[in-house]
């Protein structure tokens, strides 16, 4: 697909760094349309909604690691910055393709807003929690 040239590899450990912090934070999340309307099924939709999607997220420093529509929902893999709130990830998202779909696509613009205002988003690192529970647990017997 045209997009792949922004995506980032899966495998490549790229920390995400500011003058403070270094981070690992990859999250997976789901949305969908008011509806669940179809709206991928309309030509253009998609390719539209995934540029879209790719400028916000190099305009706030968000990696997208994968991105896929289904007739009626959208799924993401992102690596961020710990300073980007997860209800901020979502707001940036569905609030610019909210607004942009609606003005380019005429099947659209009737509806007052374009995304529910639920998401299903959950966490994803290259460790498990068993692994990092059982890190923190042998600290207290280290001299």
């Amino acid at each position: 697909m045209w997009y792949n040239r922004y995506m980032k590899s899966l495998d490549s450990k790229t920390y995400k760094k500011t003058a403070t912090t270094v981070s690992l934070i990859r999250y997976h999340f789901v949305f969908c349309p008011k509806y669940r309307r179809k709206i991928f099924l309309i030509p253009g939709v998609e390719e539209a909604f995934k540029k879209h999607v790719t400028e916000q997220c190099e305009a706030l420093g968000i990696d997208i690691l994968a991105m896929e529509c289904h007739i009626d929902h959208v799924h993401m893999f992102v690596s961020a910055v710990p300073q980007l709130s997860i209800p901020e990830i979502m707001q940036k998202i569905k609030g610019c393709t909210s607004h942009t779909l609606r003005d380019e696509f005429s099947e659209l613009s009737g509806m007052s807003s374009l995304w529910t205002r639920s998401y299903f988003v959950s966490t994803a690192g290259d460790v498990s929690a068993r692994t990092i529970q059982a890190y923190v647990e042998s600290q207290k017997s280290k001299p």
